[in-house]
């Protein structure tokens, strides 16, 4: 079966940012750190994320430490997530916290011409969510 989860490079907040998620969309996060792992030709900073994967909760994602030169915090005007809760209050309750936790409100979470419930938040890593629930 084919899959397809989106990829984050964070810059040097993967560990931060993924437990954050964690809480917030629920689901078993794995991490793995460089410590331990063969010589890499380049030297990670310590407690650099390798690799993580957040799944079985409301989202999967993955993701690691951007620790490139020219790493830069995320602008979420090029991409943004899209999680479709079941009900309009789970919806309600995930871009409540998300803002509360010091994201910022794009577009508040109501009834769109569509006829679907759709609202947007940044949280406070740059990550924009569109939050949508179907026919609501």
């Amino acid at each position: 079966m084919f899959s397809s989860t989106p990829y984050i490079a964070f810059p040097g907040n993967a560990r931060e940012v993924l437990e954050y998620y964690a809480e917030v969309f629920g689901g078993t996060l794995d991490l793995m750190t460089y410590e331990g792992m063969p010589d890499m030709g380049f030297t990670p900073p310590p407690g650099a994320v390798a690799h993580a994967q957040l799944q079985g909760g409301l989202v999967t994602l993955a993701g690691g430490d951007d620790i490139g030169e020219d790493s830069r915090p995320l602008d979420g005007s090029a991409y943004s997530l899209l999680v479709m809760p079941g009900s309009v209050e789970e919806a309600e309750a995930l871009i409540e916290r998300l803002a509360a936790d010091g994201g910022t409100l794009g577009m508040p979470f109501e009834q769109a011409p569509w006829g679907d419930h759709y609202g947007q938040v940044t949280d406070r890593f740059g990550v924009l969510w569109q939050v949508n629930v179907s026919g609501a």
